[in-house]
């Protein structure tokens, strides 16, 4: 790469860097953002990891030694590039570092052109053993035909490597490092970690070395007193999730011979570059990277349904029911005989699946959940945007007993959540908690009106009440599953009616239980065009017992309704006995 344009991607670092540096003098972060971005971060974080937060907040500096372990192995990943002219001549040295089983993610000002890629090589294990002797390198050519896609502005290029060595070996031994598309994943203050090819010599790391200054839309700046690193290396939080793409090194203008700040490119910014480069002209090799990214409002396609990695659902809370307080203990339901006979159990046999402050029983024959049970701490809500529409099959569960896109395509069908969206994103895991909300197991088919209308409605009325008197509620979601459901596309039945349970403490003293009905009766003659009428009922727990062959336990005995009242029509929220 020309000097000149080195120099031009310094200097622009270099003005962003002093830009900010500005505005964080003239505008601090207030308290309350402060808390914001550090519940949004420490939701990305894997519960188990009880170090993580206190490192965040500076209180300590301990990393448990699997620290170590999982850096070796995503260094396995990162490779030297050696860029070379027709001729086989070296013109230069880069980072780059695997994001799929085949694609390699790099600098533009190191591989800017198809031509560029197609006569260099990736080399692995350009690196020392234990015993400090050099590693045999393993050299993998590039396949620019294959997929190449770059941008100067952010500074990226994205080409695809073959599979197997001129050895014999294969691409796939050496990992990769999966991109993740959420915000979160690093915090103003807290430490970055390097993996590089400094000057295109041996596999190097700067470990948490690197204080995390400012973070900008498309970038990210990180002070080091260290030598400035590759062009073309990852970015690691604390969590070896890779947070940038490291391109500059940012010179201290009153003094060439030092560096202030080290310049990367945000991973979420060339994810949403290679989304649109995906919907504009689809590529096989570029699918598994961008699964599950989806623009908001943007049509069904084949990026909709996306999988979460296991670690999503390591330590999981699940719904706790002695979340209301000692004495007030609200057990799962059960499921009575006649229907118990039904229940889908995991691959681990687990009757129940647990997610972040929420849990999902199954039916196996309708495919969709029996019911699901969700606790609301009003007092540590996090507003988590929507952000990207992607809805995943849970792994643990066979997909044999999950409804997928086949149900919801072409048709007045919402994927309408049991547990809301918002209710469980509270706490420290609101970003998982939110994720976890969509997954196929927590959606029902329902009409759009009622969905978009009279359920909203009162999901809004409960959360909200919980928010604003900083109530804990535990509440319980599910359809009402006939005989006679519409029978739809010849295998999904369509439920009719679903219900909702309510339960908070009165007084402090004693439990509140309200149950409710809404019916879509009306509105599923004609998939494509009905609309009726529908009513939403305030009734007794026992009648949703009835309807559900679901065992609530002592909750009927707290029901704010009547006992000689059959039902109450809801034609107003205030209409709600408590």
């Amino acid at each position: 790469m020309a000097a000149s344009r080195l120099e031009n991607i310094e200097q622009q670092a270099l003005s962003r860097y002093r830009l900010l540096e500005k505005e964080s003098r003239d505008k601090p972060v207030a308290g309350s953002e402060k808390m914001d971005k550090m519940l949004v971060r420490s939701s990305v974080i894997n519960a188990q990891d009880t170090l993580s937060i206190e490192r965040i907040i500076h209180k300590n500096d301990l990393l448990p030694i699997a620290y170590l372990e999982a850096g070796t192995k995503a260094s396995r990943a990162v490779c030297r590039i050696a860029v070379q002219d027709r001729n086989g001549r070296i013109q230069g040295y880069g980072t780059g570092f695997l994001v799929s089983p085949t694609l390699l993610l790099t600098n533009n000002h190191v591989l800017d052109t198809k031509e560029a890629a197609l006569y260099s090589v990736a080399e692995f294990n350009y690196e020392n053993d234990l015993d400090f002797k050099q590693r045999e390198i393993i050299s993998f050519k590039f396949e620019p035909d294959q997929l190449f896609i770059t941008d100067e502005t952010l500074d990226f290029t994205l080409v695809a490597l073959q599979t197997t060595a001129t050895d014999g070996t294969e691409l796939s031994g050496f990992g990769y490092l999966p991109l993740l598309s959420q915000k979160g994943k690093v915090l103003e203050g807290e430490f970055v970690s390097i993996i590089q090819h400094p000057k295109g010599g041996l596999k190097a790391v700067t470990v948490r070395e690197n204080e995390v200054r400012f973070l900008a839309p498309d970038f990210i700046h990180y002070i080091s007193d260290t030598e400035a690193g590759s062009s073309g290396s990852p970015v690691f939080n604390d969590q070896w999730i890779v947070v940038a793409l490291h391109h500059a090194a940012v010179s201290d203008p009153d003094n060439g011979t030092e560096w202030i700040a080290n310049e990367g490119i945000r991973i979420s910014s060339i994810l949403a570059f290679l989304f649109e480069q995906y919907t504009a002209a689809p590529n096989p090799l570029l699918a598994p990277l961008l699964q599950g990214i989806q623009e908001p409002g943007s049509p069904a396609g084949p990026l909709e349904v996306g999988r979460l990695g296991e670690e999503w659902y390591s330590g999981v809370s699940g719904y706790d029911p002695e979340f209301l307080g000692a004495g007030f203990e609200v057990p799962l339901p059960e499921l009575t005989a006649e229907i118990s006979h039904d229940q889908a159990l995991t691959k681990e046999g687990k009757a129940v699946l647990d997610y972040t402050h929420f849990s999902i029983a199954m039916s196996k024959t309708r495919r969709l959940a029996f019911y699901t049970a969700v606790n609301i701490d009003g007092n540590e809500l996090v507003d988590v945007k929507r952000g990207n529409d992607k809805w995943y099959f849970d792994p643990r569960l066979d997909e044999a007993f999950q409804s997928g896109p086949e149900l919801y395509e072409k048709n007045d069908l919402d994927r309408g959540h049991l547990t809301r969206r918002q209710d469980p994103n509270w706490g420290v895991d609101a970003i998982r908690a939110n994720e976890h909300t969509f997954h196929f197991t927590n959606c029902a088919p329902q009409h759009k009106n009622l969905n978009q209308k009279t359920w909203l409605g009162l999901e809004d009325y409960i959360l909200k009440n919980a928010e604003a008197h900083g109530l804990k509620v535990t509440v319980f979601t599910g359809p009402v599953f006939r005989e006679d459901d519409l029978l739809y596309r010849e295998e999904f039945k369509i439920p009719a009616e679903f219900w909702k349970i309510a339960v908070m403490k009165k007084g402090g003293n004693a439990l509140s239980v309200t149950a409710y009905l809404q019916t879509q009766r009306d509105l599923l003659g004609n998939l494509e065009f009905a609309y009726g009428d529908y009513q939403t009922y305030q009734v007794r727990v026992v009648q949703i017992e009835a309807l559900t062959q679901l065992d609530f336990g002592k909750l009927g005995a707290y029901d704010a309704l009547a006992v000689d009242v059959a039902g109450v029509a809801i034609d107003h929220l205030e209409d709600i006995q408590f």
